[in-house]
């Protein structure tokens, strides 16, 4: 695999200034998203796909989203087709916009730990967007999301997940959980592989994604002074359903997934 991960100089000197204009968009962007929380969300938060078009909620849920990554200097492009709801969507992990950048495509319920359940701000626009939080490591919490995952697409809202459990590093994609796959199954709807891809010039930059013992508020102040690149969403080929192969249905996954990152060459 050909990745470049120093596509950035060590002495950015444009980044003092990124932060001059980028800080004080964020905080008119959080504002917007309270407001749109409070007046459409809370009141349009159950409307569904019909016949392939998105509803109103959607479609905001999208333009904040695809506003929130400009403003980090990210451009969302999209490759493929992703399916009309419902679908479950898997998608590989890297970074805490990953959720952002999906969204920017397509607005879907997300499966996310439940520590951000309590962050301020943050919690209760997750929870406002429909959001199912998981604690980790709880064998109790798993069967109520995967119920509520279940709930969700059958009654026609698509729900994303990130199957490896975790955040990777370094560009490595680790080993999908294939019990999450059972919602899909469950609910009878179609299980949509997602390659979130980072790139500049065509060149894939794991650098945007968490670094080794990074926490959230080092990888979102290091984002937001970065310099510009590419946010790729890789819709592929959804994997056929296999009752009694979950297993393979995760292998399958993620063997696409890892293809689609891949840098092509010239």
């Amino acid at each position: 695999m050909s990745i470049d991960s120093a596509t950035v100089p060590a002495r950015d000197f444009l980044r003092p200034l990124r932060y001059l204009w980028r800080v004080p968009l964020l905080v008119l962007h959080a504002l917007l998203a309270i407001a749109l929380a409070i007046f459409v969300m809370s009141w349009n938060r159950d409307r569904v796909m019909q016949n392939g078009r998105e509803p109103f909620s959607h479609r905001l849920i999208r333009w904040w989203s695809i506003g929130l990554m400009r403003i980090f200097g990210l451009r969302s492009v999209r490759f493929g087709q992703p399916k009309a709801d419902p679908v479950l969507f898997v998608a590989n992990h890297t970074s805490w916009i990953d959720i952002e950048l999906l969204h920017s495509q397509r607005a879907a319920c997300f499966v996310a730990k439940a520590e951000i359940a309590h962050w301020p701000l943050v919690g209760w626009l997750a929870a406002s967007g429909g959001t199912i939080f998981h604690r980790r490591g709880n064998n109790h919490s798993l069967s109520a999301v995967m119920q509520t995952m279940v709930e969700r697409l059958q009654a026609g809202r698509s729900v994303a997940v990130f199957p490896e459990g975790g955040t990777g590093h370094h560009g490595v994609l680790k080993v999908f959980h294939a019990r999450i796959f059972q919602a899909g199954l469950d609910a009878q709807v179609p299980v949509q592989p997602v390659a979130l891809r980072f790139a500049r010039h065509g060149r894939r930059v794991i650098d945007a994604g968490f670094r080794e013992e990074e926490n959230f508020l080092q990888n979102f102040l290091r984002l937001l002074g970065s310099a510009p690149m590419d946010a790729e969403v890789h819709f592929l080929e959804p994997v056929p359903a296999s009752a009694d192969g979950r297993r393979k249905m995760a292998e399958l996954a993620r063997e696409r997934i890892g293809a689609a990152l891949e840098d092509r060459a010239a």
